[in-house]
């Protein structure tokens, strides 16, 4: 099958939804069917990359690492035209989303859409939430969404809000998968663990707690920092590391001075894909408080390191950690160092028979598996409730490509 990707954030961009999109465009080219990724351009993208089709864009308003398509969409109609694709499945409500229905539309294939953010939750970063309000996003949300075949849920929390939004086309639960065996990771000694710990000023007698996501106000590490003073009056030893980059980074850093704390918490910034499992590796226990998590790829990489977490908890979550050895959820924010200190009293084991089960459930294979089942049920779907109209002979693909490179020298990043 032919499958054309369309999104608005891709590589180099760091995102979970990156991430998610490239693991199930690699899953899906295993199994041999080809998949070509619309995008916006990037200021370190590289000049060419194979199957990528990248479209002129800006910064998105206030929110300035994250970018939308502004125009280019006809060449890449003309590029999804060319390349006879049998599906498109859309990654954005926004620019390349839009251009995704419009190709679906004129090539009359099915649309498939995976919803991904909780904009609900990034309200704040539109002119302080002022302007734009849930029900706008409840009504465009609805409009963008009903105008697909089916729609990918990642969780059951989606799946809610798909419903409160009066969304009435087939729905599936996929929670998205990780490439496990970029965590199971058996050049990973012991001493390569000591030494980081050891860069971090941390000895093998203290408790170290890794906060690992984007430093952004809607992943609640505030809670994290604001509870951690008691925190240590059970563990004195305890030492907090927040791994990660973005806005919300100086505003942490000086509630941290303002509780005193600077001699249990440190910053690390982003550090190096390869550089990942490390931290998780290192880390005593893997700590969250974010309720703005549709897919929760951090959870299952702690998971997949051997990491137990202590998580605010979703429906998600609450079937993730289905076994109190994995880590244990709590309610509301408030619960937080209660629920930390109780689990760390208690001692469980996560043991190497568990962890190979959640390997399987939580695995990239899995994950392109039931996302391709469910194209096949959308291709049958739609076929019965549209007209089907029979595609023209494919052009061979080496010559697309061609094109697809000259034709990208005409377009400005």
């Amino acid at each position: 099958m032919r499958i054309g990707f369309f999104t608005d954030t891709y590589f180099p961009q760091v995102s979970g939804v990156a991430t998610s999109i490239k693991t199930l465009k690699d899953e899906l080219e295993k199994k041999g069917h080809e998949v070509y990724i619309f995008t916006t351009t990037d200021p370190d993208a590289e000049d060419f990359e194979k199957d990528i089709v990248r479209m002129p864009s800006v910064p998105f308003v206030s929110f300035k690492d994250r970018r939308i398509v502004v125009r280019g969409m006809w060449f890449a109609y003309q590029i999804a035209k060319e390349l006879e694709l049998e599906l498109i499945h859309t990654h954005t409500e926004f620019g390349a989303g839009l251009l995704g229905k419009m190709v679906g539309s004129r090539l009359k294939i099915p649309v498939i859409h995976t919803y991904h953010t909780m904009y609900e939750d990034y309200l704040h970063y539109i002119a302080n939430g002022k302007v734009v309000r849930p029900t706008h996003v409840k009504h465009f949300v609805r409009m963008f969404v009903n105008r697909s075949t089916g729609v990918v849920c990642p969780s059951q929390r989606v799946v809610n809000t798909m419903k409160r939004y009066e969304v009435d086309i087939p729905m599936r639960i996929i929670p998205t998968g990780i490439k496990t065996e970029g965590f199971v990771r058996p050049d990973i000694t012991d001493q390569m663990l000591l030494d980081l710990r050891s860069q971090l000023g941390i000895t093998k007698d203290h408790l170290m707690i890794l906060s690992l996501s984007r430093v952004a106000y809607e992943k609640n590490i505030q809670v994290i920092v604001q509870q951690f003073p008691k925190v240590l009056e059970s563990f004195p030893n305890a030492r907090l590391v927040i791994v990660g980059k973005g806005p919300h980074r100086e505003a942490l850093e000086e509630l941290v001075a303002e509780l005193d704390l600077q001699a249990y918490v440190q910053f690390t910034g982003e550090v190096p894909h390869d550089q990942v499992a490390l931290y998780y590796r290192a880390a005593d226990y893997f700590v969250s408080a974010s309720t703005s998590e549709t897919q929760g790829l951090t959870y299952a990489e702690a998971l997949a390191s051997g990491t137990q977490c202590v998580v605010e908890g979703n429906d998600y979550l609450e079937a993730l950690l289905d076994d109190e050895r994995l880590g244990v959820t709590f309610a509301k924010d408030e619960e937080f160092s209660d629920a930390f200190i109780n689990y760390v009293h208690k001692g469980l084991v996560l043991d190497d028979t568990l962890r190979e089960r959640k390997l399987i459930e939580i695995s990239a294979e899995k994950f392109g598996n039931e996302i391709f089942d469910f194209y096949q049920e959308m291709v049958e779907y739609y076929q019965e409730n549209h007209q089907k109209v029979p595609l023209s002979q494919k052009r061979p693909v080496e010559k697309v490509r061609v094109k697809i490179a000259s034709l990208k020298n005409s377009v400005d990043k």
